[in-house]
């Protein structure tokens, strides 16, 4: 079949299909204040990469697609070959209509689609509808069925007359993840939706059944609003206007590997949304993003980042590569921008200027910061909060009473944290001890061989 990548002619994926394209977009626009260009001007305004496949939104509205991907000419199946395309080719269902969002897992793809210049609404994402296509063996396009799809469908439930507007989305592996709030409350309260592969827990509907069709998260405030979602290859987390970030799936809603050194009573998938930290509030966040097995959230309203979850290779940005299992400031190195006519040298006399001293001085206390959070994490099992979790009477007087602080801390923990803390404590002195059979181990040893050494 020809012609259905959008231009005449034969099944090439050449670079002609992109300047055809480029040519029907300088039909139909012309560059404005809005940023929206014609085909000579097009650029690209988002992007998302699933696990070998990538996807991008130019200005224009328009959404491309480049490597593993659904094949074009394939109705529907049960699974899908997909097929490699070297090049951006542009999705021609959605031409003359406005992409706002895309997110994309292993094998299947999610996009918002509204009609032309919708983006130049305040309601923007409430004419919008929801699209999936790819591969469906788990489910998650949720469409009722598990019949995989080469060409855009929408998924029903958030049709026109849901009475709902989705307005963010997100893939995991098999999986999807999105929000919602009613077409009349824009700011609220937000309902999490979830469906396709569920036997780790990560669409958190209280078991680790699959589900063909969108589902509420159980278990999530009614009246929160949700900020942001996103998915890891198997689990999933959100974050509330208020600061409050929920996680679910794989090792605790961590996404950690089933290996994990976890304490007992703590190992395990979470089928159910986890408040992160026990229930301690992020200020002003912005955004949380989970990688294959770590999270990442924006917070402070962009001054701060925070991680937690698997450590290799330095994902987490905490100067190691150990796994975190609460929230850990990243380092980011907030530095002064300096006034054009500031210069950061020395004077004659050799003293640096009082800018850069500030400079010098903030980047101390970052990295203070960070290892106050790191403390303060590993033993209270929560991130530090500079205003909640400074005591008082370190405030006022700058005494602190370790002991009768350690001593209310005890008594107000829960069962669960108890244990974490055993462990930890446990696991230290453990070590302590193996240090110190190993230091008299060489004594003894050292002792010996003097004894037997030959005396001349």
């Amino acid at each position: 079949m020809d012609g259905q990548l959008g231009f005449d002619g034969g099944n090439s994926l050449s670079p002609c299909l992109v300047e055809n394209f480029f040519e029907q977009e300088a039909h139909t626009s012309s560059l404005n204040d809005s940023g929206r260009g014609d085909g000579s001007d097009l650029k690209v305004c988002a992007v998302k990469a699933g696990s070998m496949m990538s996807l991008a939104i130019d200005n224009a509205g328009g959404l491309w697609m480049w490597g593993n991907v659904p094949p074009q000419d394939s109705g529907a199946e049960p699974r899908l070959s997909l097929t490699s395309v070297p090049v951006p080719f542009p999705i021609p269902e959605f031409h003359g209509r406005t992409v706002l969002k895309v997110a994309c897992g292993d094998e299947h793809v999610v996009a918002l689609v509204g009609p032309k210049d919708i983006i130049h609404k305040d309601n923007s994402y409430q004419e919008s509808v929801l699209y999936s296509w790819g591969s469906n063996h788990q489910g998650q396009l949720g469409l009722g069925d598990r019949e995989s799809r080469a060409r855009p469908q929408i998924v029903e439930t958030f049709n026109q007359d849901a009475g709902l507007t989705v307005y963010d989305i997100a893939c995991g592996s098999h999986h999807t993840a999105l929000l919602t709030h009613r077409k009349e409350a824009p700011t609220g309260p937000s309902i999490c939706w979830t469906f396709g592969f569920g036997e780790n827990g990560q669409l958190g509907h209280g078991s680790t059944k699959s589900s063909s069709v969108p589902e509420p998260v159980s278990e999530l405030p009614e009246h929160a609003y949700l900020v942001s979602v996103d998915c890891g290859l198997f689990h999933t987390s959100v974050v509330s206007s208020e600061g409050y970030v929920w996680s679910w799936g794989m090792e605790r809603g961590l996404g950690l590997c089933p290996d994990v050194n976890f304490a007992d009573v703590e190992a395990g998938d979470d089928s159910m949304p986890r408040k992160i930290s026990g229930g301690s509030r992020f200020r002003d966040p912005v955004q949380v993003s989970c990688g294959a097995a770590h999270t990442v959230l924006v917070a402070n309203g962009g001054y701060k980042l925070w991680s937690w979850g698997r450590g290799r290779n330095g994902v987490l940005g905490t100067g190691n590569v150990t796994d975190s299992y609460v929230p850990t400031l990243v380092f980011w190195p907030n530095e002064l921008k300096p006034n054009d006519e500031e210069v950061h040298k020395p004077d004659a006399a050799g003293k640096s200027s009082p800018t850069e001293e500030v400079k010098k001085l903030e980047s101390k206390l970052m990295v203070m910061e960070r290892y106050a959070s790191i403390l303060h994490g590993s033993i209270f099992g929560k991130p530090f909060n500079e205003e909640e979790d400074i005591p008082y009477s370190l405030r006022v007087s700058g005494y602190f009473d370790m002991g009768k602080e350690w001593g209310e801390m005890v008594e107000s923990a829960d069962k669960s944290q108890l244990v974490r803390l055993q462990a930890f404590y446990e696991d230290m002195i453990g070590r302590v001890k193996d240090k110190l059979l190993q230091k008299r181990i060489q004594e003894i040893m050292k002792d010996c061989l003097q004894s037997s050494a030959p005396r001349h």
